[in-house]
């Protein structure tokens, strides 16, 4: 190091005393969170933006961070969720013609801590062998940290289970949502001629869900997480789906699964993605777990069941569903490779599914989609039986 970067000026401080000195950029200040990582090598900006990330930081095990910058196209929401970005390498200055700004002036403007000059090998082994921890992560330009605070502060944050986010990341009101998936040249384009009616339960919802969802021919309506049966029930749907999302799925679940369980008794075709999975799961008798480090990345084989085939996924998630919880009329569709986990289930007798991986976010790149065509030809089906 240079003489102006010798001095450390971010700190991360794990909750058993661990910890990390580097190179602090995005906002100042401090916040805590659950560490996770993510093996990603692309997508940095909908990783940040996906709302299934609230309540924790995320380690980047790819060193290439910010080369791309980053731009409006690619945000899966507003504004960022993560509570913060752990990096080997420092970001670089952006190299693409899509780049509309540096990716950290935008991390700097929407409030979130970074810090780099990890050793994030040596991190992520740590997550592997201990479980996510609870981190406390600062970031002062002077360099001036009270770490025995900092390791008090992430001892006593409570963490994620038991904690419900999704009323945190939900939308405050009812929308409609009509834009389809990017194509080129034309880029996202309009929905101008649905074919079903959906109403689409906000836990969190990545934009590009629901732009998959208008581009198999539906026109999306979507509610916030707190929303009714009644509420889903009175805009007459074909189907319902049910988004992504953070938090505990069974703290959700106290409010969500009584709506879902009143809707699979209206018998409408219902799709559900990672929390939406997993609180249909719970809305059908099954139980939810917490993992010990979660799956996070691009890159994870899942095996379909009803084909055999292997299919490469995007997943976000550190709960999970007990496949040995499923009632007599619930199968297990699909599983992790790496793990055995279940990332998939369906009904027997009823249009009723949902996976856990992320089918929209184009890992295979496009080894998932049909799951969204799955979830229109059950609609189709239902309206031609009249």
């Amino acid at each position: 190091m240079s003489a102006q970067t010798s001095k450390p000026t971010a700190c991360l401080a794990l909750a058993d005393g661990t910890i990390f000195y580097g190179r602090g950029f995005g906002a100042t200040g401090e916040t805590v969170a659950e560490l996770c990582f993510n093996t990603a090598m692309t997508g940095y900006q909908e990783i940040m933006t996906d709302p299934s990330y609230a309540g924790q930081i995320v380690t980047f095990t790819f060193p290439h961070i910010g080369n791309v910058g980053v731009n409006p196209d690619d945000d899966e929401t507003q504004d960022p969720v993560a509570a913060g970005m752990v990096v080997k390498w420092d970001p670089t200055v952006p190299s693409n013609w899509r780049a509309a700004e540096d990716l950290v002036s935008w991390l700097s403007k929407r409030g979130r801590i970074c810090i780099g000059g990890i050793d994030t090998r040596r991190l992520t082994r740590a997550i592997r062998q201990q479980g996510a921890p609870h981190v406390a992560l600062a970031h002062d330009p002077d360099g001036n940290f009270d770490i025995e605070a900092l390791v008090a502060k992430a001892r006593a944050w409570k963490g994620l289970v038991g904690l419900d986010l999704a009323r945190d990341v939900t939308c405050a009101q009812s929308y409609r949502w009509d834009e389809m998936r990017w194509a080129w040249p034309e880029g996202y384009t309009r929905q101008t001629a649905p074919v079903h009616k959906v109403v689409a339960i906000d836990y969190g919802a990545k934009r590009n869900i629901l732009r998959c969802l208008a581009s198999a021919g539906c026109d999306v309506t979507v509610l916030p997480a707190t929303a009714t049966a009644e509420d889903v029930l009175a805009l007459n749907p074909d189907g319902v789906f049910l988004s992504n999302g953070p938090g505990d799925p069974a703290a959700t679940g106290e409010y969500a699964v009584p709506m879902i369980r009143d809707v699979l008794a209206a018998d409408l075709p219902v799709f559900g993605i990672c929390l939406g999975h997993q609180m249909l799961a719970l809305a059908l008798g099954a139980q939810t777990i917490k993992m010990n480090h979660g799956h996070h990345g691009a890159n994870h084989p899942v095996k379909d069941h009803d084909t055999g085939k292997v299919e490469i996924t995007s997943m976000n998630h550190g709960f999970a569903v007990d496949s040995q919880s499923l009632p007599k009329n619930v199968i297990e569709t699909h599983t992790s490779l790496f793990d055995g986990s279940n990332c998939g289930i369906r009904m027997t007798d009823r249009p009723v599914f949902s996976v856990q991986h992320h089918p929209e976010a184009s890992p295979g790149p496009q080894d998932s989609f049909y799951l969204f065509e799955r979830f229109a030809a059950s609609m189709a089906a239902r309206k031609s039986e009249g």
